[in-house]
């Protein structure tokens, strides 16, 4: 199981072809309490850096783009009710889509855990 980082501060964590796709914990604190989540519909295909869905918060809407390309197989629906998930818990269940994932070698586009930590830090 690898964990990957977008500069867009998603995460894809890749177990065999599947991606588990979300936003990452500074993303969360940049926007702040979430209030909704468009998600994609099951079977639409996302494209690597492309949006795929939207978050609200009580800040502004935020585009998030799909750090890898594939299809949507599963989507988290408790967050329709429950958005602030990903508040609590944005690298764990407060992932927002499962894909498969079409383009293994688009991986080397994103940064590993070290990376980003260093790119955020930059950041600030």
């Amino acid at each position: 199981m690898s964990k990957y980082y977008s500069k867009d501060h998603e995460w894809v964590e890749i177990e065999g072809n599947i991606g588990i796709i979300g936003i990452t914990d500074y993303a969360q604190h940049q926007l702040g309490d979430i209030t909704y989540v468009e998600l994609p519909e099951v079977g639409s295909e996302l494209k690597q850096f492309n949006v795929f869905c939207t978050i609200e918060s009580v800040k502004a809407a935020s585009d998030v783009y799909a750090p890898v390309t594939g299809k949507v197989i599963e989507v988290n629906t408790k967050l329709e009710n429950e958005p602030e998930i990903i508040n609590k818990d944005p690298e764990g269940e407060g992932w927002i889509v499962k894909v498969e994932v079409s383009e293994m070698s688009e991986l080397s586009n994103l940064m590993d855990k070290d990376s980003y930590e260093n790119y955020v830090k930059g950041l600030d």
